[in-house]
């Protein structure tokens, strides 16, 4: 999902947001805010913090990214601002010294056909699964994602066809960003949050990207499923060390083969 938010606002808007990996981190945050603090139900968190991440999305474009739209150089130095700012006042707020983590609404562990899974990791398959085809439906099946679609293949072309470029712009932002909220949700019920929690995510996120293929939805999610399984079995036969590394190995036999990646353009 962090993936697929970096590619659609890459595709789309041309901004590198290499901010993603703290927008993953605040929307693991906000989740925290709603589900521990609040005591509000899980599920009613993730959503919330998909909202109020994506609304954040939509500021940060209208206000920060327009300005930049024609320079990538000063846009990228914007992303690495957010990167610095957003880590800042998240120590501020939370400290780094605590421990925090997400309860999961489900405790115990899982049994199929030989496989043991607990329901944290259970609850992230379900719900990857179900905004990866949300957001599949709303691309191909809607005006508006017809016209982001058209927009990563020409903008000056859909421009002259009569489509609104800023607010497809804001809607991708609102969905890149609500997608990593909701996986820094997901993943804070499985593992610790810390103010850093962002910058492994954003490697990863790349680095589906770069072995799906620049633009290609299809590819990123081909590819997040092959690094995440190698990330999966690696270690359980190696080592963790390992795994990282024949990942990125992998990569790079797959672009020397294919250039553009798996499923991406020339």
């Amino acid at each position: 999902m962090i993936a697929l938010g970096l590619t659609l606002i890459l595709s789309i808007t041309g901004i590198v947001m290499l901010a993603h990996g703290e927008i993953y981190m605040i929307g693991a945050y906000v989740t925290y805010f709603f589900a521990v603090i609040l005591r509000l139900n899980f599920f009613f968190a993730i959503v919330a913090s998909m909202i109020i991440v994506g609304v954040l999305g939509i500021v940060i474009e209208r206000f920060l990214f327009r300005r930049v739209r024609h320079d990538p150089d000063r846009a990228l130095i914007l992303a690495i601002s957010l990167i610095i700012g957003l880590q800042t006042v998240v120590v501020l707020m939370s400290g780094t010294s605590s421990t925090l983590s997400i309860p999961s609404p489900i405790q115990g562990v899982v049994a199929f056909a030989g496989l043991r899974l607990s329901w944290e990791r259970v609850i992230t398959i379900i719900v990857s699964v179900i905004l990866v085809t949300a957001l599949l439906l709303f691309i191909h099946r809607t005006k508006m994602g017809q016209a982001m679609l058209a927009i990563s293949q020409d903008s000056e072309a859909a421009a002259l066809q009569g489509v609104k470029i800023n607010p497809v712009y804001s809607t991708a932002m609102f969905l890149g960003f609500a997608l990593a909220a909701a996986a820094g949700a997901l993943v804070g019920a499985i593992f610790s949050l810390t103010p850093h929690m962002g910058s492994l995510a954003i490697t990863k996120g790349i680095a589906v990207i770069i072995l799906g293929g620049l633009g290609s939805i299809w590819g990123v999610i081909i590819g997040g499923l092959i690094l995440g399984l190698l990330d999966g079995i690696i270690p359980a036969i190696l080592s963790v060390q390992l795994a990282d590394i024949i990942g990125f190995i992998v990569i790079i036999v797959i672009l020397l083969v294919r250039p553009q990646g798996l499923l991406g353009h020339e």
